[in-house]
């Protein structure tokens, strides 16, 4: 016990001996290590100095400039979707045709700002932009699917620029130039727009090659930039459309396609009146085909809200005018 506490001692009174040795040579060893005074900076090496707090400065700026840009196309992105919405809720056509010419011409010609088949694309290789590069992007991609998911495709009807243009034309040209495809044929040639969105992706997961969007979107056209091929195939399709209204939208978009899907799990779906079982008046006023007898296709309709108002006008609707005649006998008879 003595041996074991006296070898106690020991270690530790060499260890405190240590520890001081240690102290006394740490300010030896600092003043050794102390580095000696820089020589001045010359002319070149100021003028150098110089140029990299410009280079600096011009670096901040320009995220400056940056941010203030990106801040900018969120807000009025923000404005273009809040109104379309806003008309949307209105069932105003008069809005609904400002809500179309503000999506042509910022979504558009301006910003040339669509959702594409490319974005399918990008998620199914998780390639989207960052974040703090793409504000706008992601605003817009988050507006198109929580609307679908609430009211269908929206999107379809109000925000898209290609969509916009096609249906404002429609309001032009006259009618005696239109064609109504026959309705069996209408029915199987919607499916086409499904063909096309999955040839698309079955395309891309096999080659990886994402250009094949020009050839199957005409989106391109807002940047004015195609090539022969492309330009006449835009060409052959809206002198169709003239003929055959939102022939693109109804049969060929692939977007359309992916939206229509997901409209499956739409929220607030448009309502309908018992009378509408044996009522055709909304089926033949649909411009898209959604409605079949009493049933609405949620994947079809892109609430441009024609039946709606419709079924809402009292001296139209057979709902409203059977309430009338039930009324004007009840009190006839009382």
């Amino acid at each position: 016990m003595t041996s074991t506490r006296s070898r106690f001692v020991v270690a530790v009174g060499a260890m405190l001996l240590l520890c001081l040795a240690a102290g006394a040579a740490l300010p030896v060893s600092l003043q050794a290590q102390e580095p000696e005074t820089p020589p001045p900076l010359s002319l070149d090496d100021l003028a150098a100095l110089d140029a990299l707090i410009d280079e600096d400065e011009a670096t901040d700026n320009a995220v400056a400039e940056f941010d203030s840009g990106a801040v900018i196309d969120v807000a009025v992105l923000s404005a273009v979707l809040a109104f379309a919405l806003f008309s949307f809720k209105k069932r105003s056509e008069p809005l609904k045709i400002v809500s179309w010419v503000l999506s042509i011409g910022y979504l558009g010609f301006y910003k040339a700002s669509l959702v594409s088949v490319v974005d399918i694309f990008g998620a199914l290789r998780a390639s989207l932009p960052a974040f703090q590069d793409g504000q706008a992007y992601y605003l817009l991609i988050a507006f198109t699917l929580a609307s679908t998911v609430f009211w269908g495709r929206l999107y379809c009807g109000r925000i898209c620029a290609f969509g916009a243009l096609t249906q404002l034309m429609d309001r032009i040209i006259p009618s005696r130039f239109r064609i109504d495809p026959p309705a069996w044929v209408d029915k199987r040639l919607v499916y086409l727009k499904y063909i096309m969105l999955g040839s698309a992706v079955l395309y891309f997961l096999a080659s990886g090659d994402t250009l094949v969007y020009r050839y199957i979107e005409p989106f391109w056209m807002f940047t004015l930039n195609g090539n022969t091929v492309m330009w006449t195939l835009l060409t052959v399709l809206l002198l169709a459309t003239v003929f055959v209204r939102n022939l693109y939208c109804r049969y060929l978009c692939s977007v359309g396609a992916g939206l229509g899907l997901l409209s499956n799990l739409t929220v607030f779906k448009i309502k309908r009146w018992g009378e509408c079982s044996t009522c055709r008046l909304c089926e033949k006023t649909c411009e898209w085909g959604a409605i079949d007898g009493p049933k609405i296709l949620v994947s079809e309709c892109v609430r441009c809200d024609d039946c709606e108002r419709l079924y809402a006008d009292e001296d139209k609707c057979p709902h409203w005018l059977i309430k009338k005649h039930v009324a004007t006998r009840a009190a006839r008879v009382g």
